[in-house]
């Protein structure tokens, strides 16, 4: 394109038109304009920027794909300026640069970028301030989607977590109407027996017995089985029918108990106050195993009420920590146990508070707990340790995973710097880490070797 034309392109450019005239020209003069077709890809992720791209006409995108399909976070139209600043430190973008309009730009090498700041203050000025926003942009951009990947994350674990207690209350409660019809089907037979006091205060005691508790979750199915093949053979001797074999076979009932009240009721009797004494013992055994699983709900919702301090208001507050890091390890409970995981805990007692955002804290303990989750083995170690120390409340999360590469822990705080693969980490989840330790005026150390790997968060106490 000629230099005059390229010269009014640039003198209407969005960005660049207030810049002194003799700056335009040295651009145009120095530049190299170039088209771009849909789809051409200007700068790939990983491979550093070599051009100031002063874009003229069309659009062009960052696209970063997070295992989901590739996504656009930021984009650039005609009156805008991408690519490498001045004063950058001309890092690799995060994703790749896609063209996805017809787009026609004016390029300025990195090898006249000290020459540009030189001779085009003016320009320069406006380059710093858009290199600026564009990284306000990104960032923010990049660390909205990753509370929203760790929040799906954990989303998708507490609806594990939840579906199981969920469904346990669930098939208990359809169980308890058969049951229930059953022992009052039982309880209308014993009424038209007539029995005598002697014999109801056997029945009575045999269901005492019952009710003492069920037997211990410990037992065998081996043992199970043995107990309720001789109570069926003690049924089917008295002529009685085996449906309230299972039940009995679940409590402390011995066969003993049975030839007592078998002494003083007899026959058709007999029958119908097995099967109420079964009955009851199923009900409560339903009942106390609905209210197990909802109490378990209740506690998970409790504790993800915990985690995102729902009930606090926003802003800096006095924190107890540990509860914080009791409720992360609860809502991530699903994903330890998924691993078979051994997560331990060692919170001291009089552990001071500290002055912050009990959420932010929160997310801090998310990301270093889970990471740790990511690092170990099949039925590997997280310990999660919480004290005191001159003047500072120390929390350290450790795993015994394969360790950090040392070329490596320099780098695991920068942005979009990730070790994992595609779709599994977006290289910010430690860089927000950071920024929220600094926040709240503490710090965050890593120390790592094959078979230990420690994040050492220090905080201030509070006053």
């Amino acid at each position: 394109m000629p230099s005059p034309e390229l010269l009014d392109r640039l003198l209407e450019h969005q960005a660049l038109a207030r810049a002194p005239r003799q700056e335009l020209a040295w651009l145009v003069e120095h530049g190299d304009f170039r088209p771009f077709a849909v789809g051409d890809v200007t700068t790939r992720r990983g491979e550093p920027e070599e051009w100031l791209r002063i874009v003229l006409s069309g659009r062009l995108a960052i696209h970063l794909d997070r295992g989901a399909g590739s996504r656009r976070v930021v984009e650039w139209r005609g009156g805008d300026v991408c690519g490498l600043m001045p004063y950058s430190r001309g890092g690799a973008p995060p994703g790749d640069t896609v063209v996805e309009e017809p787009t026609d730009t004016l390029g300025i090498h990195r090898d006249h970028m000290a020459a540009l700041i030189r001779e085009c203050p003016t320009v320069t000025a406006t380059l710093v301030h858009a290199m600026l926003d564009r990284a306000r942009h990104i960032t923010s951009s990049e660390s909205h989607d990753e509370k929203l990947v760790s929040l799906g994350r954990l989303a998708a674990g507490l609806a594990h977590e939840l579906n199981n207690p969920a469904s346990a209350a669930a098939r208990s409660g359809l169980g308890l109407a058969p049951v229930l019809e059953e022992a009052e089907s039982a309880a209308r037979a014993l009424a038209a027996a007539r029995l005598a006091d002697a014999q109801l205060a056997a029945i009575d005691r045999l269901r005492q017995a019952c009710l003492s508790g069920p037997l211990p979750r410990a037992q065998s199915p081996l043992e199970r089985g043995d107990r309720e093949d001789a109570i069926g053979a003690w049924l089917e001797a008295h002529a009685v029918a085996q449906d309230p074999a299972p039940a009995l076979a679940e409590t402390h009932v011995t066969v003993a108990a049975l030839d007592v009240l078998a002494r003083d009721v007899a026959g058709g009797p007999l029958e119908a106050a097995l099967r109420w004494v079964a009955a009851g013992c199923s009900l409560r055994t339903l009942a106390a195993d609905v209210r197990t699983a909802t109490s378990r709900i209740s506690e998970l919702v409790a504790a993800v009420r915990g985690f995102t301090a729902v009930d606090r208001a926003p802003g800096a507050e006095a924190v107890d920590i540990r509860p914080g890091i009791r409720d992360t390890v609860t809502v991530l409970g699903a994903k330890a146990r998924a691993k078979s995981a051994d997560v331990v805990l060692d919170l001291a007692g009089d552990l001071p508070g500290v002055q912050g955002s009990g959420a932010e804290l929160n997310q801090v303990w998310a990301n270093l707990i889970d990471n740790a989750l990511d690092a170990v083995a099949a039925s590997g170690h997280v310990a999660i340790t919480a004290r005191s120390e001159r003047g500072r409340v120390v929390v350290e999360v450790v795993d015994d995973g394969p360790g950090i590469p040392r070329q490596d822990q320099r780098r695991v705080f920068d942005p979009f710097y990730t070790t994992k693969g595609v779709g599994q980490g977006s290289g910010l989840g430690l860089d927000i880490v950071r920024r929220l330790v600094q926040r709240h005026g503490g710090e965050i150390d890593l120390e790592s070797r094959p078979g230990r790997t420690a994040f050492r968060v220090s905080l201030p106490v509070l006053l």
